[in-house]
């Protein structure tokens, strides 16, 4: 092969690296943007504080793990205090009580010794069911407009097969844009753009915000958040990396999860976590190195510091319809593993078992009855064996 061949080679190479870096930086928008604007035109927090926030906390994930480790809301205190509409000092509360639960954990090593009683068996549960609830999500986003949402699922469930797959989800991101500044309505996010402008504020959570944030907030979160983006993130990471492996272990997720909520929030930031889920979309659609979390942090600093009603605009030009694809996509890839079809009978057994424990209570009921399965086959072989 001559030079000008290799060359050519080359930068082709490059070219596609980059292309899927910058469409897995932004594969987790079906996660992140219904969240964030809610909070941000539902409620009246300041979009400089939460991108700011998400921003830094993407940056410095991307410089410390070398890895396109996702940065997400934690979706429970965001969902709770949307619906509820509950008031920034609440968040910043929950946030720093988190942060400070998660730094406990992983200098006690609780966290560690909690991620060893985890079989695959029971982290492939987990998954299973929170891929689950992702897809039932999006499909519910998509429901906002079927045509759009299920054609933009479709294109993105076989761009996987296409030479050029690393080109869907912009393209279908950018399409859906088009079409919803054509139409001139907002039936995408029902979202004012007006109240999308809040000024940037500081404020500390008040007393009755601090208990109301740990009985409220923090508790339902905190299963979720050990299980989803703290255990599961490290168990998919460490597989997809493993040449990585020292480093990315629960305890690094934790801590880092922790000093950034602790850090951040008292500047506006939202309550932030790592996730699996974000993890296996971003793979999936080509994010391989520190660049996708770079890429991702440094526009959401962008929009912080040049937030105003322009910004607002294009962010909700995205339809909600395309959002909901994305979100079905990234649940539709943590939920799938080859265990639910070549593992043992008991090893199905014990990851079906946990999925519908955690569907039907919570995630914290679905670890505690997959550990117990797990221990209870592991006593009996010891007995078999004796």
């Amino acid at each position: 092969m001559t030079s000008g061949k290799i060359s050519q080679t080359v930068s082709h190479l490059s070219f596609n690296r980059l292309l899927g870096e910058t469409s897995g930086a932004f594969a987790d928008l079906g996660t992140f943007l219904p969240l964030v604007l809610g909070l941000i035109a539902l409620n009246q927090f300041s979009p400089q504080g939460i991108f700011l926030g998400f921003g830094l906390f993407a940056i410095l994930s991307a410089l410390f793990y070398r890895r396109p480790i996702p940065v997400q809301p934690m979706k429970v205190i965001a969902a709770l205090i949307i619906a509820q509409g509950l008031t920034p000092g609440m968040l910043q509360a929950s946030a720093m009580l988190m942060g400070i639960i998660l730094l406990i954990l992983a200098f006690s090593g609780a966290i560690t010794w909690l991620a060893k009683q985890l079989s695959q068996a029971v982290s492939v549960g987990i998954q299973l069911a929170i891929g689950l609830q992702l897809m039932w999500m999006g499909t519910k986003m998509m429901s906002e407009f079927w045509l759009i949402g299920v054609g933009a699922f479709v294109l993105l469930f076989i761009s996987k097969f296409l030479p050029l797959r690393y080109l869907a989800m912009p393209l279908v991101i950018a399409a859906g844009m088009i079409w919803q500044a054509s139409t001139q309505t907002d039936l995408a996010t029902n979202l004012d753009i007006q109240t999308m402008t809040a000024p940037f504020q500081l404020t500390w959570p008040t007393s009755v915000e601090w208990t109301s944030a740990a009985l409220l907030l923090v508790l339902p979160q905190l299963a979720l958040t050990l299980t989803n983006a703290v255990i599961a993130t490290s168990v998919m990471a460490q597989e997809k990396f493993p040449e990585d492996a020292a480093k990315l272990t629960p305890k690094n997720f934790a801590i880092s999860s922790g000093l950034a909520n602790l850090l951040l929030a008292p500047f506006g930031a939202s309550a932030m976590c790592h996730g699996a889920g974000g993890l296996a979309v971003q793979y999936h659609f080509g994010a391989r190195t520190y660049l996708a979390p770079l890429i991702f942090g440094s526009t959401c600093l962008v929009i912080a510091l040049c937030w105003g009603s322009h910004i607002a605009w294009l962010l909700s030009l995205i339809p909600m319809a395309i959002l909901g694809s994305l979100l079905t996509t990234a649940g539709l890839q943590l939920a799938w593993s080859k265990r639910l079809i070549d593992g043992k009978p008991f090893c199905i057994f014990v990851i079906l078992s946990t999925a519908v424990t955690c569907l039907a209570i919570n995630a914290a009921a679905g670890l505690a009855v997959g550990i117990i399965l797990e221990q209870g086959r592991r006593t009996w072989a010891m007995f078999a064996t004796r």
